[in-house]
């Protein structure tokens, strides 16, 4: 059997959880299975390494910042190799660019385009144990680039679905994927399974144990993945396909995200092709939007508000005062101090009146809905990012998560 193992930060924090998890995946290898493992930056490394560029400067290269960045990566690699040889264990580590992970050319938050499997199937076929880098690959140019944050977990969905692994576990320093976030709701229920899309959805929404484009390519491929503790052996939670008649949760569980930022434009032109130019223009800038309202016209002019993530801000309001004359607006106004909060569930698609409650529940806690988000499968709002936690409460009550047969 193949297996692919991804190992997070807090996994490999120090010298002694390297070594246990040199150990386990030694383990793995003596049970006669191939293993290639992921691992990311030890720790806070890539905050530290940040912190190192703005002593430096305020507006770093992207590309240079993926150089520094890729770093941390590889000290991890070349530590765990060590730890797993002192093991008397083949191994051997491989950068992103060594294992042939090919991206495009956006550095900060490059997708990967393919995966040479060649190098990976040769040490494999020798009987190395094979250790990663995350979070990293090479472009045409053979530069090095970087997936972004949490991009070791895309990494290894990636690594398995090229090479047809059996198993792909991500490792980190929780059991599972929980109702809502156990550190704010100590109530917060272990889920032994969660579908795709509601893991998808609650990975954009803020839950931080999977990375969204890890999850999108293990529906695309079709490959399962275990999430589960590295501190130790109880089975987590799979993330799989999930048959229409298991869909028994109508709340599956509570996201919220606090690298929210908002905008607002005002009297922005009412007329076809304003809105594609203010997006677009966001677009080539590699700035996510998330939550999009746009008023009632007034006039022959609306007002526009949208949503990104806090560290895309800056960039953002660039673009948009760049573009107010070509769109017409008369002004823009921009606020960090937000939140989102947001429900997810399979089964809300076929139960009417959750959106209320979930007002509700939020009105009786006099916390006011800035922007308001809906799909099939999810309910979002922006608020005041200090009652975020407040609001994380409420919803996890409201809807009787932490009771296996909640609503």
């Amino acid at each position: 059997m193949l297996v692919v193992q991804k190992y997070g930060g807090s996994s490999v924090a120090d010298a002694e959880r390297i070594r246990r998890v040199a150990r386990r995946v030694n383990d793995v290898r003596a049970e006669g299975h191939r293993v290639v493992v992921v691992v990311s930056a030890m720790g806070d490394t890539t905050d530290d390494l940040i912190n190192l560029v703005e002593g430096i400067t305020d507006s770093p290269p992207e590309r240079e910042m993926d150089v520094i960045l890729s770093t941390g990566e590889q000290v991890s690699i070349a530590l765990l190799a060590m730890a797993i040889k002192e093991l008397k264990a083949p191994v051997i580590s491989l950068t992103g660019a060594q294992v042939g992970i090919l991206t495009d050319n956006a550095h900060t938050k490059a997708r990967i385009l393919n995966v040479n499997t060649a190098r990976l199937q040769k040490e494999l076929d020798e009987g190395n144990i094979v250790i990663v880098a995350g979070f990293q690959g090479i472009n045409e140019r053979n530069d090095i680039t970087t997936l972004g944050r949490g991009g070791s977990d895309t990494t290894a969905v990636a690594l398995a679905a090229a090479l047809k692994a059996d198993l792909c576990e991500i490792y980190t320093d929780v059991d599972g994927v929980y109702t809502t976030d156990p550190r704010i709701v100590s109530e917060a229920r272990k889920l032994d399974v969660v579908s795709y899309d509601e893991m998808l959805e609650l990975a954009n929404l803020g839950a931080v144990v999977l990375h969204p484009r890890s999850v999108e390519l293990a529906m695309q491929y079709g490959m399962p993945l275990h999430v589960r503790s590295s501190f130790n052996l109880n089975l987590g939670t799979i993330v799989r396909e999930v048959d229409s008649m298991e869909r028994s949760l109508v709340v599956t569980g509570v996201a919220y995200d606090l690298n929210v930022a908002k905008i607002g434009l005002y009297d922005v032109f009412d007329k076809p092709g304003i809105a594609y130019k203010l997006f677009k223009s966001l677009a080539d800038e590699k700035i996510n939007v998330d939550m999009i309202i746009q008023s009632a016209t007034r006039d022959e002019r609306n007002d526009i508000s949208f949503t990104c993530s806090r560290s895309d801000l800056k960039k953002a309001l660039s673009v948009v005062q760049d573009l107010l004359p070509e769109i017409g607006a008369s002004g823009v106004t921009s606020k960090d101090s937000v939140a989102k909060v947001s429900i997810v569930g399979a089964g809300m698609v076929s139960n009417p009146g959750v959106a209320a409650m979930m007002f509700e529940a939020l009105a009786e806690e006099g916390i006011n809905l800035e922007m308001i988000s809906t799909s099939e499968i999810k309910t979002s709002c922006v608020i005041e990012a200090a009652e975020a936690e407040k609001a994380v409460h409420t919803l996890h009550n409201k809807f009787n998560l932490a009771n296996e047969k909640s609503l």
